[in-house]
């Protein structure tokens, strides 16, 4: 299983948490709840089939600035393009 954490200031708001929700329901098999105290949400995934930007992008959308707690893990840190050579 592959967790990642994301503070973001202003993730609390009921309102904010629906749109959230909204967002992330297109990213396959992700798991997610919100610690409303602490503006954290804690993800949780078997095998990913997005990338870390995928879910910042997420939180962009709605304006927040997010910020990974930690180290990415690997398997997030994916591009979805390859390079030219």
């Amino acid at each position: 299983m592959i967790e990642l954490e994301i503070y973001a200031a202003g993730v609390r708001d009921t309102k904010v948490i629906l749109e959230l929700d909204h967002v992330l329901e297109g990213i396959p098999e992700l798991r997610y709840k919100v610690d409303r105290n602490h503006d954290i949400v804690y993800f949780e995934v078997d095998q990913p089939k997005f990338n870390v930007q995928d879910i910042l992008a997420a939180f962009e959308r709605l304006n927040l600035k997010p910020r990974v707690v930690g180290n990415v893990p690997q398997e997030l840190n994916k591009k979805k393009t390859q390079l030219l050579r």
